[in-house]
């Protein structure tokens, strides 16, 4: 006896195949229904498009970081057949599943961090003349004694013994000369700063502190003298082997200086991480004053400026203009080890990097991040640079970011080994908030360089907040009066698509969900530069 069709009534029998799919779709959708519904179609990313959006977010609590996301290559597998037609005596399409919230600011920035420390440490020896700005891949020993023998701190005389002290003619002891034969008790001999201390010398005594009887041809000393004083002892400083400068260190002038007394002719650094700037959009003039519908191009100028301040290696920037297939192209042609682009992160109509991506087989990383301005950035991995067989960049059917289900961003199922990507908005200040949270930890994770430290400043003024997302608001430090604290003061003209604000300022406050009151603390992200001019409050604040 053969038990119920499962087609269903009223539907023709199909083969095993056929039965089999159907079953694993009813599967699917009993599993979906069970974890919270399905995608709710091409609007679902409302939300994501603008930078503006600030109250009625649907997501619920985004901030949430044991939410997750999803961390996958992006696929194509439940787009529909072209046409939006499905095939024949196949059932209908079941809903896509619904996309993971956003991650945490935190967790963005932990996993852009983690990210960049994923790879081997690079490493190169440049020349001292060469290595400034790089970053130390290994730590800096001493080479030897600092210094290597006893050294006058100061010019005057070297003594051994009580006084008074004979001391004969001449020049004395100069730096640079060999060494000397031992001082007998009760003699002196003139000696100059950085000159070889002679053996059983028992101090140094300044020449202002000291009177020479040239008709006796005695030394007399107008204070009390202590043994050792005025005198650099061997190894002072260091001790040979020992590190005076850990590894990931920016080599700064100082550096080299140390680095040079130690005896370092070269300096064991890390490559720069080369970046390509990919700027999108046809809205976008190079040059001129805005008009009819166009803007001037404000990331292609401050973008390489501001990756090179973070110690990168930067080209372009290159205009694309909304092309996918051309910015296809720029990406499988770039040999760099980091792609920033601007723009096409959200869902609009000519919103391309989620489809280039999908179609070149990237690994996401970060895709959104709970965080405003700027919520609609991306972290990618691209495939190794080898020529794929080409797929045509397929048009939207629904949301361009769908992931299979039970991935999570940030857990790495086999990442391509290719360059990576941040995906910027389009957004001025959005972008700048992009830089932030994933490009800066990436590429100090990529340098082997810590983490910006974590400090809290007072503020001086209630700071509105998002209801789930984290802000990023531009501030700048204020010296205390009158015996007050130092603070931060909030920047006005702080939209998405405003730079007047974050021109202004020397630091980003991170404010949680729900905002901050006057006279609390919050997190401080420290730009890499302070502002030349002294800005008044009346113009910003």
């Amino acid at each position: 006896m053969t038990g119920p069709d499962p087609v269903g009534p009223g539907r023709s029998r199909r083969d095993p195949d056929d039965l089999a799919r159907a079953e694993a779709e009813r599967a699917v959708e009993q599993a979906l229904a069970l974890v919270g519904g399905a995608r709710s179609g091409p609007g679902r990313d409302h939300d994501r498009r603008g930078d503006d959006a600030s109250a009625g977010d649907p997501r619920g609590d985004a901030n949430d970081a044991s939410t997750g996301s999803p961390h996958s290559t992006l696929n194509s597998a439940n787009s529909a057949t072209p046409g939006g037609a499905t095939p024949t005596g196949a059932p209908p399409p079941h809903p896509s599943p619904p996309p993971p919230p956003p991650l945490s600011w935190d967790r963005a920035r932990a996993v852009a961090a983690r990210a960049g420390r994923a790879g081997p440490l690079a490493m190169i020896r440049l020349p001292l003349d060469r290595a400034l700005g790089h970053v130390l891949a290994e730590p800096l020993g001493a080479l030897t004694d600092l210094p290597s023998f006893d050294t006058s701190a100061m010019d005057g005389w070297a003594v051994a013994g009580p006084g008074p002290w004979v001391f004969g003619a001449g020049a004395g002891l100069l730096a640079g000369r060999g060494p000397g034969t031992a001082l007998p008790d009760g003699t002196a001999v003139r000696i100059a700063t950085g000159a070889r201390v002679p053996p059983d010398t028992t101090a140094v005594i300044r020449s202002e502190h000291a009177h020479a009887d040239e008709a006796k041809g005695l030394l007399h000393a107008r204070r009390p003298v202590a043994a050792g004083q005025d005198i650099r002892p061997r190894g002072q400083e260091c001790r040979s082997g020992e590190q005076l400068v850990p590894a990931g260190t920016v080599v700064t002038p100082a550096v080299l200086g140390l680095a040079a007394a130690a005896g370092y002719d070269a300096l064991p650094a890390v490559p720069r991480t080369r970046v390509d700037i990919l700027v999108l959009g046809d809205e976008l003039l190079a040059s001129g004053l805005p008009h009819d519908g166009l803007i001037r191009d404000a990331l292609g100028p401050m973008l390489g400026p501001w990756l090179r301040a973070l110690g990168a290696e930067v080209s372009g920037p290159h205009r694309l203009g909304d092309d996918a297939e051309a910015l296809r192209d720029a990406l499988t042609a770039s040999d760099a080890d980091l792609i920033v682009t601007t723009g096409g992160t959200a869902s609009g109509p000519v919103d391309h990097v989620h489809r280039v991506l999908d179609a070149l087989g990237a690994e996401l990383l970060v895709d959104g991040v709970a965080v405003r301005p700027g919520h609609p950035m991306l972290l990618a991995r691209l495939p190794a640079p080898t020529q794929p067989e080409r797929q045509p960049v397929r048009q939207p059917e629904g949301p361009p970011n769908g992931q299979p289900q039970g991935q999570s961003q940030g857990q790495s199922q086999g990442p391509p080994d290719g360059p990576y990507l941040v995906g910027l908005p389009g957004n001025p200040l959005a972008a700048v908030s992009g830089l932030l949270t994933l490009a800066e930890p990436l590429l100090a994770g990529i340098a082997g360089r810590p983490a910006q430290d974590a400090y809290r400043a007072l503020v001086h003024a209630e700071v509105h907040g998002h209801p789930h997302d984290t802000r990023l608001v531009p501030v700048v430090h204020r010296a205390g009066q009158a015996g007050g604290r130092d603070h931060v003061a909030p920047l006005r003209y702080n939209g998405p698509a405003m730079l007047r604000g974050i021109a202004a300022a020397d630091g980003l406050a991170v404010v949680v969900p729900g905002g901050v009151r006057s006279g609390t603390e919050v997190e401080i992200l420290d730009l890499p530069w302070a502002p030349a001019t002294p800005w008044t409050e009346g113009c910003f604040t």
